[in-house]
């Protein structure tokens, strides 16, 4: 199912119209109960000259009545398969926390908690200071897609353009295009598993509260998580030499087995096997900590 459009917009708050209020509040417009007591007179009048006409007439018989149909079937609610512990959410750094704000709030525990995790300055230079849970959730369904729309996505992206080698019809990913993605994979190899997962619990609800915002009013964000993990472990090798081709304006694989893989694999891809592996590594010591 492709997500629906972002909708991340305030409720506004309208004035409670006059109508309303409730009747011993409201003023009694003149003439009303006069109206209303001809109305009643009129509707018994009409229903005793149904009476009378049916009295006069041939009994008639009866038609076949048709069996009643049978009750709606709810719609089944799907299965949790990788449920949140609450056991966790007791976990250090989280155990006497406060309350969690509200999620259209959120921006500024969710700025103070990535500093604490990455450090400020890496903070700044990496990652989107708004809706920060918005973008999280809605990057980690699209990964599994063949597209994640760039105005979803939580951090920003490597600098610079994709590196090639060769020219015309002989161009490749360049050797020296893993380097793009240095500070990235320095960040996930830095990251505490078991701090990151307490943190993810602590924050769940909001994620939670989003993702249903999204469109999954029965889903459950943490299994789109670990399908999003998983997805992204089964990306392939790729070979020393990676072929492209350019179509239009951007660069495609050129290998159709590449080109058809899912938004997160061709992120893994791209970086070069050597991150990839520490990026996977660190990806399977996160999901042994989600789902214990």
């Amino acid at each position: 199912m492709d997500p629906p459009v972002e909708h991340r917009i305030d409720p506004e708050i309208a004035e409670t119209p006059v109508d309303s209020a409730p009747p011993s509040l409201r003023t009694r417009p003149r003439g009303r109960g006069a109206f209303v007591w001809l109305l009643v007179v009129v509707m018994l009048g009409c229903i005793g000259a149904v009476i009378v006409f049916w009295l006069k007439q041939e009994p008639a018989p009866l038609p076949a009545v048709a069996p009643a149909p049978p009750p709606p079937v709810a719609a089944a609610v799907p299965e949790i398969r990788h449920p949140i512990q609450e056991a966790q959410g007791g976990a250090e750094p989280y155990k006497d926390a406060k309350p969690l704000p509200a999620l259209a709030v959120s921006d500024a525990a969710m700025q103070n908690t990535l500093a604490d995790l990455f450090g400020a300055a890496m903070f700044d230079k990496i990652f989107y200071p708004d809706q920060i849970v918005h973008r999280f959730v809605a990057t980690i369904d699209n990964l599994p897609r063949k597209n994640v729309p760039s105005r979803y996505m939580p951090v920003k992206p490597a600098q610079g353009p994709l590196m090639t080698a060769g020219r015309d019809e002989s161009v490749s990913i360049g050797a020296d295009n893993a380097a793009r993605y240095a500070s990235y994979v320095r960040l996930a190899e830095g990251i505490d598993a078991k701090k990151a997962v307490a943190t993810y619990v602590y924050f769940y609800p909001l994620m939670q509260e989003d993702y249903r915002n999204l469109g999954y009013p029965t889903g459950y964000f943490n299994d789109r998580l670990i399908e999003a993990i998983d997805d992204m472990l089964a990306a392939p090798e790729i070979p020393p030499t990676v072929a492209l081709v350019q179509p239009k304006v951007l660069y495609q694989y050129a290998d159709p087995d590449f080109e058809a893989r899912s938004a997160g694999q061709k992120i893994m891809m791209r970086m070069g096997s050597e991150n990839a592996a520490k990026v996977k590594a660190k990806l399977r010591e996160i999901r042994r900590e989600l789902v214990k």
